[in-house]
């Protein structure tokens, strides 16, 4: 009941003056193997105050605090709702490539971009300037007002990103279509990584979806790499020959973009 007002709570004080609220997060960012998926989830207040919230929201939480029968479970509440026009909803893929050309920030970036554009384009949160009084027909035709809807990321704001944004740290844990995303972004490349294990079999990929757990570090030393795999990554671990879980490549990626960034 506490999480229920809490995640609700939060997510209508973060609205107040808005028409709607998008929350966004990604999955994958740290594994070994894999795309990093992203989603967004648009609500509005009339859902932030509607039977199915009140009801359920205690069920929805940061997805790595729930199992996968409870994930699968809200991923099938959350079609009905997108059927039902209750919410919007959308992901996005950062793929191996483009892990490999940009880093995994700028991967992630990438597939927080596309999830949201499938809700909105960049262009439609620009600042445009009402006509006035002295402004023709045409100026005035033409007028279209900015969406009236704030964006709220999960962990800190990202630099060079096109969308206007908020971000909160832990949101997935705080805010109700902050979690939401996280539980489609999650369910989606569990999905995608478990399909890869019928192509590549005896990697272990529908157990331990790409991240770099003891079995997963045994069949790449037995079986080589795939395509799948973030060669960074891999190239990282086997020069230093280190534990997976103690190398932060967001955190690396973070820093060398702080070295290079110009505001």
């Amino acid at each position: 009941m506490a999480k229920r007002r809490q995640l609700r709570a939060f997510d209508l004080k973060q609205i107040d003056g808005y028409e709607s609220l998008i929350g966004v997060d990604e999955a994958g960012r740290g594994a070994l193997a894999g795309p990093v998926v992203a989603a967004a989830v648009l609500v509005n207040r009339e859902f932030l105050e509607s039977r199915w919230a009140l009801n359920n929201a205690g069920r929805i939480n940061d997805s790595k605090q729930l199992t996968p029968t409870e994930r699968e479970a809200l991923w099938f509440d959350f079609e009905t709702l997108v059927a039902q026009g209750q919410i919007h909803a959308n992901f996005g893929i950062g793929d191996v490539d483009d892990i490999a050309q940009v880093n995994i920030l700028g991967a992630t970036k990438l597939a927080m971009r596309r999830a949201i554009e499938g809700i909105y384009p960049p262009a439609a949160f620009e600042q445009k300037t009402e006509p006035d009084l002295f402004s023709s027909p045409e100026e005035i035709v033409e007028f279209q007002p900015t969406v009236s809807a704030k964006i709220i990321v999960d962990g800190l704001a990202l630099r060079g990103f096109p969308y206007p944004h908020t971000g909160v740290v832990k949101g997935d844990a705080r805010s109700l279509c902050i979690a939401m995303a996280s539980i489609i972004a999650k369910v989606t490349r569990d999905r995608m990584l478990t399909a890869l294990e019928s192509e590549f079999p005896g990697y272990g990929f529908a157990q331990h979806k790409g991240y770099g757990t003891e079995e997963h570090r045994d069949a790449l030393l037995r079986l080589g790499r795939t395509p799948h795999h973030r060669e960074v990554f891999l190239r990282k671990l086997f020069a230093q020959r280190v534990d997976p879980d103690q190398v932060d490549f967001w955190a690396e990626a973070q820093a060398e973009e702080n070295a290079t960034w110009e505001p």
